[in-house]
């Protein structure tokens, strides 16, 4: 059985900090795995002295992506290898990874190598077209591999209406609609997210999926210092990347300022939460 959310996140509305790794081997401006190793372990280095909750490996500067039945294995391999360097840097801190595009099996085969504990999973229910091309729904196929390789402990958070995506397929649809057919699809959180990279999601489809689901429920997109306390009621969780790079520009180094910003926020909010929690 996956890990749930409070075994994985021992503080409430845990910061999921992005690692964006690459480019991966063959990707045009790779330049060679150890200097992408060693820039994930400075940026750990980072996140485990802010004290963030979680971290997040993706392959995000893997331009053009390409969908994972045209991965190569080297993209595993790579992967594996920046993933066991953060995983033991991080110590007791949760390391979850996602592969772009769609990659959710070598996500899971990564995350059992490098024994890590979660994975972010693109085209649950219902299929759209993104930029990188069909996404078609892959619950089915995923959860099955999970079972095959032994990795039911490791926990599978699914974005909803992703980002940099036509859902046209599915108008017809609410956003609800398609959250309780992830949670009848055996997602174990879901992620929700603005239109693209940076931008925030709508206050009302946080809503309407808290009141379509029980499961965990992550903003994954366009999270500040500033605006993290409007979502802080509605939230599980919080992935956050481009909030914490210098010039706020995900593709960035990791700015050690905005992090233990971002951190002394959430801090704050933590407390003034408790407090109101035991007045009532």
């Amino acid at each position: 059985m996956p890990a749930s959310f409070t075994e994985l996140f021992e503080r409430p509305r845990p910061i999921i900090a992005m690692i964006h790794t690459g480019p991966s081997p063959g990707v045009p401006g790779f330049v060679c795995v150890e200097s992408a190793v060693e820039r994930a372990i400075a940026e750990t280095e980072v996140y485990v002295g802010a004290g963030v909750d979680g971290i997040l490996i993706e392959n995000m500067r893997d331009f053009p992506c390409v969908h994972e039945r045209e991965m190569g294995p080297e993209i595993a391999a790579f992967m594996t290898r920046v993933s066991c360097a953060v995983k033991r840097r991080a110590r007791r801190i949760p390391v979850g990874l996602q592969i772009l595009f769609q990659g959710n099996r070598t996500a899971l085969a990564v995350a059992v190598a490098a024994n890590c504990d979660f994975i972010r999973a693109e085209g649950w229910t219902y299929a759209h077209v993104s930029d990188k091309g069909f996404a078609d729904a892959s619950a089915g196929k995923v959860v099955r591999y999970r079972q095959l390789i032994g990795g039911n402990r490791i926990p599978i958070f699914a974005d909803i209406k992703k980002k940099h995506a036509a859902h046209a397929l599915t108008s017809d649809l609410a956003i609800g609609e398609v959250a309780a057919g992830m949670e009848l699809h055996l997602a174990d959180g879901i992620i929700v997210t603005g239109s693209t990279t940076g931008v925030v999601p709508r206050l009302e489809d946080l809503r309407a999926v808290k009141e379509a689901t029980a499961l965990p429920l992550l903003v994954g997109s366009g999270i500040t210092h500033e605006n993290v306390g409007d979502y802080y009621d509605l939230a599980d969780g919080f992935i956050v990347g481009s909030a914490l790079k210098e010039n706020d520009m995900w593709h960035g180094p990791v700015s050690d300022d905005k992090v233990r910003e971002f951190m002394s926020t959430i801090a704050r909010l933590r407390s003034a939460h408790e407090v109101v929690f035991q007045r009532n």
